[in-house]
């Protein structure tokens, strides 16, 4: 069986549930869904600073775990919306845990969708 070498995050729980119970949901491995019980309410600083930094620590050991699996890992992709306070907020964090743990040499391509 086949499935993405994927993490999907988002701090509030309806949209990783639809994926958890949608059609496809049998390419994606369950630990990889990471979703909590309080958005960012589109503000940068609960996504960076207070409610997204509950979730650093769990979603890059979920990367860690998945990056350990490839023989040669070449970067990662990141898909985010910047209007709100998940994507902008956490996925900043998320960035920058990425360059510190993985340093500058490994590709990093984000793919920024604006509401």
């Amino acid at each position: 069986k086949y499935s993405p070498r994927s993490v999907y995050v988002d701090l509030e729980p309806t949209v990783i549930d639809e994926v958890r119970t949608g059609t496809y949901r049998h390419l994606f491995h369950p630990d990889n869904l990471i979703s909590g019980k309080e958005d960012a309410a589109n503000n940068y600083s609960r996504g960076y600073s207070t409610v997204g930094k509950e979730f650093k620590d769990v979603t890059m050991d979920r990367v860690r775990r998945l990056t350990e699996d490839c023989t040669s890992l070449q970067g990662f992709m990141i898909f985010n919306a910047i209007g709100g306070g998940t994507g902008s907020g956490l996925g900043s964090l998320l960035l920058e845990r990425l360059s510190v743990e993985y340093g500058p040499k490994k590709l990093k391509f984000g793919f920024a969708v604006y509401p």
